[in-house]
Formats: C-alpha cells, sequence, structure tokens
C-alpha cells in the first residue's frame, strides 16, 4: 500500500464489503429508507474509526460499490430522478454521520472524563444556574430545561436519530407524493 490514504480506502471497502445488508423487497419506501440509515447508525457504532475517514472522495472498491447499489434501491421506482436518489441518499448519510459523530464524541467525553453526561450535568448544573441570567435567556433555560430533565444531558443521539429521520423521511414524502412511481 503507497499510503495511509490508500490503506483507509482499504479499510473503508472492507468495512463497507462486510456491512449486513437488510433484504428491503416487499417494505414500503419509508421502512427502505429507514433500513439504509439503521444499517449505516450502525456500521458507524462498530467502526467508531469511520466517523473520522473523510469520504468526498470514497473509495471506489467493491464493497463501495455494493453498498451504493444497495442504497439507491431504497429510492428506485419512486419517480425520483437519478441525481434526486443520489441527493437523497446522500442527505440520509450525512444525517446518520452527523448523528454517529455527536454520539462518538459524547462516549469519548464519558471515558475521557470517567463520567457519564448525568453525573457532568450534575457537577456543572449548579455553575450554570449560578450564571445563567434566567431573565434575559428565558427561552434557552426553559427549553434546555426540558431537554436536560428528559435526556439527562444537554443531547441524547437516540432521541436526535428517531426525531430526524422522522423529519427527514416527511420531507421526502412531499417530493414523493408529488411525483408519484
Amino acid at each position: 500500500v503507497p499510503g495511509k490514504a490508500e490503506l483507509l480506502d482499504l479499510m473503508l471497502d472492507a468495512v463497507y464489503q462486510q456491512m449486513p445488508r437488510t433484504e428491503l423487497t416487499g417494505m414500503s419506501w419509508r421502512d427502505k429508507v429507514s433500513a439504509i440509515a439503521d444499517e449505516n447508525r450502525a456500521m458507524l457504532a462498530r467502526h467508531g474509526w469511520v466517523v473520522g475517514v473523510p469520504t468526498t472522495r470514497p473509495p471506489l472498491g467493491p464493497g463501495m460499490m455494493a453498498k451504493y447499489e444497495h442504497e439507491l434501491s431504497a429510492f428506485d421506482g419512486l419517480g425520483l430522478t437519478d441525481l434526486e436518489m443520489d441527493a437523497a441518499l446522500t442527505h440520509v448519510l450525512g444525517f446518520v454521520d452527523s448523528v454517529s459523530r455527536i454520539a462518538s464524541e459524547s462516549r469519548a467525553a464519558a471515558a475521557d472524563s470517567g463520567e457519564s453526561d448525568d453525573q457532568w450535568w450534575q457537577r456543572v448544573g449548579p455553575l450554570l444556574d449560578s450564571v445563567l441570567d434566567a431573565e434575559r435567556y428565558p427561552l434557552a433555560v426553559r427549553v434546555g430545561a426540558a431537554a436536560g430533565q428528559t435526556h439527562h444531558s444537554a443531547y441524547d443521539a437516540a432521541h436526535a436519530y428517531d426525531f430526524g429521520l422522522a423529519r427527514i423521511l416527511d420531507g421526502f414524502a412531499v417530493l414523493i407524493d408529488r411525483r408519484g412511481p
């Protein structure tokens, strides 16, 4: 292997080749796209290093091509143009990458500090309360408190994933329903 970039390409293509792929036949388009998102989320959780590998110039090996073909099949037959299918897939994968990256950073912060998010908030919460002016920032205080009480942290990757994927699918529905198969 000539260098690190080529080694990473080979490693990434191997991960893509080994990814479990859901049989999409007979599923609704929403379930197909959700399965694609779930597959990628699981792969990124198993192989955390992948989150840090730039894929703007993806490895063009057999793993990548099999992954791309499989993922595009979730959008096939929905009345989308080829460019729209590629853009929709790119949007879903970008969302999954973003949520997975933040989840990975949260796990790393907990490992580095030895504190869970809940423990960290319990420690820094009183400091925040002492410096945050609730009259000046009432919306931030109210919404932040609601999120913190619900998630026991500032961010919950599972909630962000479920909420975000549902909104993405709702947005795609507008385009797909307008076009029809």
